[in-house]
C-alpha cells in the first residue's frame, strides 16, 4: 500500500514498520519518563533530537539525543546540589525550549514531581499554583517574571530557590526588600561538567507531574499523573497514529499543556523523531517555511485563523478565481471521500484534481512548509467546515479528543479512517460508555491518580465503578465518538429551554465578519450574544450602512445591530426558535490568552468574559422585566 508522499523519504508501510521496530521504545521498556529519555539516548545517540533558534547567534541550532543527554546531566547535577527529596515539587515557568526538556528530565530522574506553569498566566494565579503545589524550586525565563511575583512572595512558604535563564538588572535592583528569595542566574548555578544521566529514581506508578487545568470556570485543579499514565497513553496513541525517526515536529503549543507534552514531546522521544521549537507565534508562518515539518499539533484556533485568512483573501479576488477555488474544494472533497471508501471518484475528477492541486491547493499547503504528512487538532472541538476545508485541499488533518485527566488522549481519527465531524474511535485499551444526560464516561490505564489536595473533587470525578465523568455530552455511532457539547455549558433560559452555546457559537463564527463570539442567556427570556468583530470586515459593513467604521459609537447604531442580527438569523435557520439570537453586543476587542479571556487552548473563559462585559450583557436585556 502506497503512503502519501509529502516531500520526505516515506515510501511503504513495510519501511515504516522497520523503522518503527528499530527505534520504538515501549512503555514497558522505558518504565518511567526519565527511563524513556535514558533509553532514547542509548538507542539513537546521534539522531537529531531538538532544533532551536539562538537569538544571539541568529541561527538555528541542532542537538542530537546524546548532546541533549549531556545537557540534561548538568541540570541533574545542579538540582542534586539542592538536596531534594523524592516527591518534592519543582515548577517550570518557561517557554518551549531544550532547557524545558532538560530541566524536566533531570527532575524526573531524581524522583521529583514537575509542575508546569503558563508563561502568560497572571502573577496572582502563578502564586496560587506555587503555593497549592508546595513547589520548592522554580525555573523561570526572566527576572522580570519573578519581579511580578515578588509582591506575593511572602506567602510562598515552601519555595526555596528561584532560577532564571536571563537577567534584567532593572528588575533585580527594584526587588522589594521583604523577600528573602533572590533569583539565581542559571549560568552561575549550572555545573560545567556532570556525570552521565542515570535512568531512574522513580517507579512507574509514582507521581510524575501535577498539571493544573486551565478550566473555563472555577479555580484550577491539579491533575496528578503518574509515569505509567503518560507512557501508556503515548504508546496507545502511537499504535494508531505512528511517528518515525525521520519525522520533524514543529512545536508551538505550550509544553505546559498535556496535549503538547504527551503528543509533541514524549511520543517523539518514544519514537526517535525530532522536534523544532518555534521562535514565537508571530514567527510561526516563517518557521513553518524554514523547518518544513512533517507533523504539526495544534488547537483549532490556529486552523481557524488560516481558514479565515484564505477566505478574506478570496473576497478580494475576481469571480473567476473564486469559482476556481470552489471547484478545487468540491473535487478535493470528493477525492477525500473516495479515499475513505465513501463514494466514487470519476475519471473527469481524476483528471482535474492534479491540475487544481497544482494551481490552487498547493499554493496554500506550500505556505505551511509543503511536506506535512500529518496535522493533528485537539484541545477543543474543531468546526466541521474548517476540517472539510483543509481536507478538500489535500491537507492531512485529523481530530482527536482528550482531557488532562486522561493523560490526555481518549480517541482519535486516523488518516485512513477520518470522519471530520467526529473525534474518532477510542484508543486501544480505552473504554467508553454513555452515562446519564449523554455524558461520556471513560476508563483506561491513563486515568489520573486524582486531584492534588482535593479528595472530594477526586471522588466526584469518578463513579463507584471507576468510570471518569468527562463532563462532555456525546453521541456514539459504531464506536465513533461525536462531541455534542458540555454538561456545564448548557444554558437554561427563563422559559426552561436548554440551549448548547458551543453549537451556536461554532455556527456564528463561520461568518467572516465574526472573529469571536460568546452566547449568553442563562435565566433570561431569550438568547443574546457578544460578538467580537474582525475590524476590516466591520469597516466594510459600516461603509455599506453609511456609518463611520472608525467611530466606536457606530457599533451601537441600531442599523448595525440589525444588520448583524440578520446575518446571524440566516446562519442559525436550522436551530429551533428558542435557540435563535435576539440581541447582540458588537465589539472590536480581542479576546486573548494574555488578557485572561481565553484558556491556553483558546477556549472561552466564560466567567471572565461575563464579568468583563457585564454592562453590555445587561444592555442585551434592558427593558425586560427580568433580573439582570
Amino acid at each position: 500500500m502506497r503512503i502519501r508522499d509529502c516531500g520526505s523519504s516515506y515510501s511503504t508501510r513495510n519501511a515504516h514498520s522497520k523503522i518503527r521496530t528499530l527505534a520504538m521504545i515501549s512503555a514497558s521498556e522505558a518504565t518511567t519518563l526519565s527511563g524513556l529519555f535514558y533509553r532514547r539516548i542509548e538507542r539513537t545517540p546521534n539522531l537529531p533530537a531538538y532544533h532551536q533558534f539562538d537569538r544571539q547567534q541568529k541561527k538555528w541550532l541542532n542537538y542530537s539525543w546524546q548532546e541533549t543527554g549531556e545537557r540534561a546531566a548538568r541540570w541533574r547535577a545542579g538540582l542534586k546540589k539542592e538536596n531534594p527529596a523524592a516527591g518534592d515539587r519543582v515548577a517550570l515557568l518557561l517557554s518551549n525550549c531544550i532547557d524545558w526538556v532538560c530541566f524536566e528530565q533531570a527532575a524526573l530522574s531524581l524522583g521529583l514531581v514537575v509542575v508546569p506553569l503558563y508563561t502568560w498566566d497572571s502573577p496572582e494565579n502563578i502564586v496560587y499554583l506555587l503555593r497549592d503545589s508546595g513547589s520548592r524550586l522554580i525555573l523561570m525565563e526572566t527576572t522580570e517574571q519573578w519581579h511580578k511575583l515578588t509582591p506575593h512572595s511572602a506567602t510562598l512558604h515552601d519555595l526555596q530557590k528561584v532560577l532564571c535563564l536571563r537577567s534584567d538588572p532593572t528588575h533585580l535592583a527594584n526587588q522589594p526588600k521583604k523577600t528573602n528569595l533572590v533569583p539565581v542566574m542559571v549560568a552561575d548555578w549550572l555545573p560545567e561538567q556532570a556525570e552521565k544521566m542515570t535512568s531512574m529514581a522513580a517507579y512507574p506508578d509514582d507521581l510524575a507531574t501535577i498539571v493544573y487545568t486551565s478550566g473555563t470556570t472555577g479555580s484550577p485543579k491539579g491533575v496528578m499523573l503518574s509515569h505509567r499514565n503518560i507512557l501508556w497513553n503515548a504508546e496507545a496513541i502511537h499504535q494508531v497514529i505512528p511517528t518515525y525517526t525521520n519525522d520533524v515536529l514543529l512545536s508551538f503549543l505550550p509544553l505546559s499543556h498535556t496535549f503538547e507534552r504527551t503528543v509533541g514531546y514524549y511520543i517523539p522521544m518514544m519514537t526517535g523523531s525530532s522536534v523544532a521549537y518555534t521562535r514565537s507565534m508571530q514567527d510561526l508562518v516563517e518557521d513553518m517555511l524554514t523547518i518544513r515539518p512533517t507533523i504539526i499539533i495544534s488547537v483549532p484556533r490556529i486552523y481557524e485563523r488560516i481558514y479565515a485568512k484564505v477566505i478574506k483573501q478570496l473576497e478580494q479576488k475576481g469571480e473567476l478565481t473564486r469559482k476556481l477555488f470552489q471547484l478545487t474544494l468540491d473535487i478535493g472533497w470528493q477525492r477525500f471521500q473516495s479515499s475513505q471508501g465513501r463514494c466514487s471518484f470519476s475519471t473527469r475528477q481524476r483528471i482535474l484534481w492534479p491540475v487544481l492541486k497544482l494551481l490552487v491547493a498547493n499554493k496554500i499547503i506550500n505556505k505551511l512548509g509543503g511536506r506535512i504528512r500529518l496535522a493533528v487538532s485537539g484541545g477543543a472541538p474543531l468546526q466541521e467546515n474548517i476540517s472539510r476545508f483543509f481536507l478538500s485541499l489535500g491537507f492531512p488533518l485529523i481530530q482527536g479528543y482528550g482531557l488532562t485527566e486522561t493523560a490526555p488522549v481518549v480517541s482519535a481519527n486516523t488518516l485512513a479512517d477520518n470522519i471530520p465531524s467526529s473525534v474518532g474511535l477510542p484508543l486501544p485499551g480505552v473504554q467508553c460508555r454513555i452515562g446519564p444526560d449523554q455524558e461520556l464516561l471513560v476508563k483506561s490505564p491513563g486515568l489520573m491518580l486524582g486531584y492534588w489536595n482535593l479528595p472530594e473533587k477526586t471522588n466526584d470525578a469518578f463513579d463507584n465503578n471507576g468510570w471518569l465523568h468527562t463532563g462532555d455530552v456525546v453521541e456514539i455511532k459504531d464506536q465513533v465518538i461525536f462531541i455534542r457539547g458540555r454538561l456545564k455549558e448548557i444554558l437554561v433560559t427563563s422559559t426552561g429551554e436548554k440551549v448548547p452555546p458551543v453549537d451556536l457559537e461554532t455556527t456564528i463564527a463561520n461568518d467572516p465578519l465574526v472573529n469571536q463570539v460568546m452566547v449568553v442567556g442563562e435565566g433570561k427570556p431569550y438568547i443574546g450574544a457578544l460578538l467580537a468583530l474582525h475590524p476590516e470586515s466591520w469597516k466594510k459593513l459600516a461603509q455599506e450602512l453609511r456609518l463611520d467604521g472608525n467611530d466606536p459609537a457606530s457599533l451601537q447604531n441600531p442599523s448595525a445591530r440589525q444588520a448583524v442580527l440578520s446575518k446571524i438569523e440566516g446562519l442559525l435557520h436550522k436551530f429551533p426558535a428558542y435557540a435563535r439570537i435576539h440581541a447582540v453586543s458588537l465589539l472590536l476587542d480581542k479576546w486573548t490568552i494574555d488578557n485572561g479571556l481565553l484558556t491556553p487552548t483558546f477556549k472561552l473563559k466564560r466567567h471572565e468574559i461575563e464579568t468583563r462585559y457585564a454592562g453590555q450583557i445587561r444592555e442585551l436585556y434592558k427593558g425586560h422585566n427580568i433580573p439582570v
